[in-house]
């Protein structure tokens, strides 16, 4: 009982209330009313020491377990039995369910995003349909994406799922938005990850997206493991798609499909969003995206990892790059005679494409680290190699492969 509590409690049966009056105004039984009513003297309060459980000694096990996955109470229970809990069900019960809504609350809020900040992306399989190309017929998937903040969304049907789709998939919204967020969060799809572990720093990427995402700048973030909420605010579009727009829908071809999917998404964006009670066009203006001042081309862009002499395969010849991207993949661009390298959106490398086969081009100051490393006295026989040919390239006009990879660097 607080000090004005007890005062007020005295005062009140000082103006003529009954104990019953007194315990109704305050929530309190009308003995307690009465108790306190008698007391000369604040009330004062000892707390008993906490009664030790069988279950503390294995909470921070418990914390661990649910933070790899979901399991049910009975499964924790099974599992703590294995290392010599004797409680109860009960006690296993209450503590899991109390760890799994704390969990759920912090997740909402972790996503709950600031402008520009974050977009959420997911696959749909749409099995029930079909769509007609060249007298074929192709599985229909859905590309979705949102905007944390201001609730924008884009989709685009594919007939595939391959990295290449998804990238193209990521340009087309990222063109519809006006640019793009800081981060964008993903499920353990193949096409961004291809190893999954607890941390998401130990995981390893898919190399093709991770250029792509090393070129814009933008950061992949991965759901937790079993953790499929997070992305709610993408799961929730991918069901208004299939309960709204694919309801009653006809459509002649996959473009046909796709232009009726802009307009789709140019209706509800205008709209309110029932969460905002805004609309995401109005709320765009705020997200402050990242501006697309260039496009990453994926037809002419290959991927090749830079071998342990520095040199890269192509078409059965070698080309040189600068020894410090040894073991990295980086991208390379073929337009007419010349061969363009670059990591992460810069160009590394520029050579003349070797007509020969099976032929080793090479620039001497790609080695100059490696050389600093060696003593003066040790011969370097692969620039001693007179087999190898060294182009000097001219000076050239340069725009035309900026165009392609992406803009002047």
């Amino acid at each position: 009982m607080k000090g004005l509590n007890w005062v007020e409690i005295r005062n009140d049966r000082q103006k003529g209330l009954n104990y019953k009056e007194i315990g109704l105004k305050h929530n309190i039984d009308w003995r307690t009313a009465k108790k306190y009513s008698q007391s000369e003297v604040r009330p004062i309060y000892h707390l008993k020491e906490r009664k030790q459980s069988k279950l503390d000694r294995y909470k921070h096990q418990i914390d661990l377990w649910l933070s790899e996955a979901p399991y049910s109470s009975q499964r924790i229970l099974e599992k703590l039995e294995e290392q010599g809990f004797t409680g109860k069900y009960t006690i296993v019960r209450q503590y899991v369910s109390s760890r799994k809504a704390d969990m759920n609350e912090k997740a909402t809020v972790r996503f709950e995003t600031m402008p520009g900040l974050q977009g959420q992306i997911d696959w749909a399989y749409f099995e029930d349909y079909q769509v007609y190309e060249a007298g074929e017929s192709y599985k229909l998937y859905c590309f979705v994406m949102v905007l944390g903040y201001s609730r924008m969304r884009y989709i685009e049907f594919v007939t595939d799922m391959s990295t290449s789709t998804l990238i193209q998939c990521h340009i087309n919204a990222f063109r519809y938005f006006g640019g793009y967020p800081h981060e964008i969060l993903y499920d353990n799809m193949k096409q961004v990850v291809i190893k999954r572990l607890l941390k998401q720093s130990e995981s390893e990427l898919n190399k093709q997206f991770e250029d792509f995402a090393g070129f814009y700048g933008f950061k992949p973030v991965l759901c937790r493991p079993y953790r499929g909420q997070t992305k709610g605010k993408v799961e929730r579009t991918v069901s208004f798609v299939r309960n709204n727009f694919m309801i009653g829908i006809r459509y002649d071809s996959l473009a046909n499909l796709n232009s009726q999917a802009v307009e789709w998404c140019n209706k509800v964006n205008g709209k309110v969003h029932n969460t905002t009670n805004e609309r995401p066009f109005e709320r765009l203006v705020k997200e402050e995206l990242n501006p697309l001042k260039r496009e990453y081309i994926i037809d002419k862009i290959n991927l090749r990892r830079v071998e342990k002499d520095c040199l890269i395969s192509y078409a059965q010849n070698k080309y040189s790059v600068p020894s410090e991207y040894i073991g990295r993949d980086v991208a390379i661009v073929v337009l007419d005679n010349m061969l363009a390298a670059y990591y992460e959106g810069k160009q590394i490398a520029l050579r003349k494409i070797s007509k020969k086969k099976k032929d080793m081009v090479v620039n001497r100051e790609h080695y100059c680290r490696l050389l600093v490393k060696q003593s003066f006295d040790t011969e370097n026989i692969l620039l001693s190699n007179p087999a190898f040919v060294d182009y000097t390239v001219k000076p050239h006009d340069l725009s035309i492969y900026d165009c392609v990879a992406g803009g002047e660097m």
